[in-house]
């Protein structure tokens, strides 16, 4: 090791200069934070321990028609030879059984309402399962607003890869025919002679699969289908079973209004008094529910009938091996009713399954089946919530867009969580609150970190008076004591609490900012009155220049202790971009009221990349946070976590993914995991050459200082790494790096990971190389020479 840097040390590329004893500004500890929302199956499927996905039975039953259609979510329905779906987020009707190559497609497409979304005849689909964008294949799309044809590609995400404006409208009906010839596929509407698009896939194109018919944020009516100009039958009947769930045997299956939580519970008759029959889950999407040898499941389900008993058991995916069971009394009343589930092996592809071993009937609502290996006694999966500890995470903000859903309300997510309402949430239209605001703070307290999450704007002033005094007035208080009785007798103290989020970022955002800054002033008073300790947020989207901004300013100013700004960081430098926008908002506000204590958070680092490329990004974006330290308060990348191959938007950004049994980190993960455990409160000066994106930093009493330095060229670059009035007595360096798409899997969860890079010490210099697409953290501990004042009392989080 001392050979290789003694080798890099005679070819140096760049030169790092540091002068710890000029600090610049403080560093709060919460810059080392993430973002989590339920979107992506963050929440349901990740964090929360629930492990049945459709727990009320809210989903649509899945449709099937005689010439092979099946429903993959949403709600169809088919009348005088049309099939119709309501908007939602990418439901699909497949056909299965008929695969199609080469040839021509054809049906007549109509989007009935919902002027924002599409109308889509999908080809050569294939990897099918519900979820946005959870499929292969190509999407020919109606959109209403653009007025345009679209073509694009589908692999677990979307790429748009042609378009071109056509006469399509809200309520209008067109023909729209694809003609396949190996990777070329041409788009003719309305009969035309001339197809609106023709495109050759050149990248790895999808030559088979099947076709689908499938509704993007629209009410969309399908009909007139043709497969190489045979017709094909729109005749679609229901299961009658709730769509995320399976049959078990032969039963007949019907939803119910009689139910205790949502508008619907599952019914299921049985005339069987031999074979048993009911319904069986198998987690988010179907992807298989982990169970572990000797580690207990525990679970409620509410249940009411004329069968005396019933059996809850887990099995294997086919149902051929049961390995654990309970059963389970029945009355005519419902009843909730507790369980244990202790697998005899070890699964990661099982199922949950109700069953009936007597004629009779079953009615079933509200299932929970928590994870064998929880974190800390919470109703949180333990591995998913370990690695966020181990990523080195101090802060966690809850919220974003799934905020912004009208029925997003905090009193709906206290007490029992088997009896807190449904509502259609905005990223799911089934949602449930069995993990909530509060839930989120039981698990920050667990895990230590610091918190924020957000609230939806349209709360009324009472209920945001009575939000503050649940978090932390005294249990002789009645919000107080009802925080006690939900098992918090202690107040809660979070750090931030934000109202709403990216308001106004809608075109045009005139009248929409202009109702927030009411709404967050009324909001704000009631919370301040009853709590003037707790610390606000403003969420209203920033513009640079915008005229809207200063009016929404004079609105928060002296209410709100930071303003909520979101930036993109896929870009390897993108903290080149973010520097100069904190720079010209911190102007912006200073210009407005030199007086002003406003600062900034960054609650949302967005893109759409989890890759090497990415952790550069974020790297950059977290070095241009910290020098703004004494303006920007927290940094927060999104996502949080993502499920492996479940995407179901664009946002194809975790930073830890999982599966029913495995977690892992993605290469962000990696560089934020770096930088945390040698994160310093105090930011100091430093100069470098060579294009290096370099910020320094040392603790309190000045005796460890600790570089990072972001190398984002392809090639790897030698430095001397010099500071001054420092007598360096040990270095150590670390990184992280890796070609541009550098990613992990499961079966490589750490292929790019944290590495060691050889430095050799001469004194009050290091000397190293830094590689290329790297993220290194430089580590000196020593004795300084002299140190001037530090800077006054700011919070600059923990000394390390």
């Amino acid at each position: 090791m001392v050979i290789c840097a003694l080798v890099c040390c005679l070819f140096l590329d760049a030169q790092v200069h540091v002068d710890p004893n000029k600090v610049l500004n403080p560093i709060s500890d919460d810059m080392f934070g993430s973002c989590i929302e339920d979107v992506n199956h963050e929440i349901y499927g990740g964090l929360y321990g629930q492990r049945i996905f459709g727990e009320r039975f809210e989903e649509p039953s899945e449709i099937v028609g005689p010439a092979g259609w099946r429903s993959l979510g949403g709600d169809w329905k088919s009348a005088g030879g049309e099939a119709t779906c309501l908007a939602g987020s990418g439901p699909m009707l497949l056909l299965d059984g008929k695969v199609v190559s080469d040839g021509t497609v054809e049906a007549r497409l109509t989007v009935r309402k919902g002027q924002s979304g599409s109308a889509g005849l999908m080809i050569r689909v294939g990897n099918a399962t519900s979820g946005v964008d959870a499929f292969d294949g190509y999407e020919v799309a109606f959109q209403a607003q653009a007025g345009a044809l679209a073509l694009g590609r589908h692999r677990h995400d979307f790429r748009l890869l042609q378009a071109a404006p056509a006469p399509i409208a809200t309520g209008e009906s067109h023909l729209v025919r694809a003609v396949l010839h190996g990777p070329r596929i041409q788009v003719f509407l309305d009969g035309e002679a001339v197809p609106r698009l023709d495109f050759t896939d050149q990248d790895r194109p999808i030559l088979t699969g099947a076709v689908a018919l499938r509704s993007w944020q629209a009410d969309c009516g399908f009909r007139d289908v043709k497969l190489s100009g045979v017709p094909v039958s729109m005749a679609l009947e229901s299961r009658g079973l709730s769509g995320m769930w399976d049959p078990v045997g032969q039963a007949s299956y019907s939803p119910d209004r009689d139910a205790i939580t949502g508008r619907q519970c599952q019914g299921i008759v049985s005339g069987s008094a031999t074979a048993p029959v009911g319904i069986a889950n198998r987690g988010l999407n179907r992807w298989g529910i982990s169970i572990r040898r000797g580690q207990t499941m525990e679970g409620t389900i509410t249940l009411r009938g004329d069968v005396g008993l019933a059996v809850v058991a887990l099995q294997s995916a086919d149902g051929g091996h049961t390995y654990a069971s309970q059963q389970l009394p029945v009355s005519p009343k419902w009843r909730s009713i507790s369980f244990h589930l202790t697998p005899s092996v070890t699964n990661p592809n099982a199922r949950f399954v109700v069953l009936l071993n007597r004629p009779g009937r079953l009615y079933m609502d509200q299932a929970t089946l928590l994870d064998g290996g929880r974190f800390r006694g919470l109703a949180v999966r333990g591995d998913i919530a370990q690695s966020m500890v181990l990523e080195g995470l101090t802060f966690l903000r809850y919220g974003g867009t799934m905020v912004n859903a009208p029925d997003y309300r905090w009193k709906h997510m206290i007490g029992d969580p088997s009896r807190r309402p449904s509502y259609e949430g905005h990223w799911y239209p089934y949602s449930t609150n069995g993990f909530g605001i509060f839930d989120f703070l039981n698990f920050c307290e667990a895990a230590h970190f610091r918190s924020a999450f957000a609230i939806n704007i349209e709360e009324t002033p009472q209920d945001a008076a009575d939000l503050a005094d649940y978090l932390a007035a005294p249990t002789t208080t009645r919000w107080g004591a009802q925080r006690a009785a939900d098992g918090h007798p202690a107040a809660y103290h979070p750090e931030y609490i934000e109202i709403g989020n990216e308001e106004g970022i809608e075109v045009p955002p005139h009248a929409a900012l202009l109702h927030y800054a009411e709404r967050f002033r009324l909001l704000e008073s009631a919370i301040h009155r009853h709590h003037p300790e707790l610390k606000l947020v403003c969420a209203a989207w920033w513009t640079q220049g915008s005229p809207e901004m200063k009016p929404v300013f004079e609105a928060v100013d002296g209410r709100a202790a930071a303003w909520d700004i979101h930036v993109g960081s896929d870009d390897p430098e993108a903290g080149i971009d973010i520097d100069h926008a904190l720079t010209q908002i911190e102007q912006s506000f200073k210009g407005w009221n030199p007086k002003t204590g406003l600062k900034v958070v960054v609650f949302e680092e967005n893109g759409g990349l989890h890759n090497m490329q990415r952790a550069l990004g974020h790297a950059t974006t977290l070095n241009a946070t910290r020098r703004h330290g004494s303006f920007v308060l927290a940094d927060c990348p999104a996502n949080c976590l993502q499920p492996w191959h479940q995407n179901d938007n664009g946002w194809d950004q975790g930073q830890i993914f999982f599966t029913p049994d495995r977690v892992w980190g993605m290469p962000p993960f990696y560089a934020q995991q770096l930088l945390s455990q040698d994160r310093q409160p105090l930011r100091v000066e430093s100069v470098a050459t060579a294009g290096l994106d370099v910020l320094a930093t040392r603790s309190l009493n000045g005796k460890t200082v600790t570089l990072t330095v972001v190398n984002v060229a392809s090639r790897p670059i030698a430095a001397t790494v010099g500071l001054s009035r420092f007598q360096i007595v040990s270095s150590s360096a670390k990184c992280v790096s890796g070609g541009l798409d550098a990613v992990n899997s499961p079966s490589q969860p750490q292929r790019f990971s944290i590495s060691v890079v050889p430095c050799l010490i001469h004194r009050n210099q290091v000397d190293l190389t830094f590689p290329a697409h790297s993220i290194t953290s430089l580590r000196l501990l020593g004795s300084p020479v002299h140190f001037g004042d530090d800077p006054g009392s700011n919070h600059v989080g923990a000394v390390h």
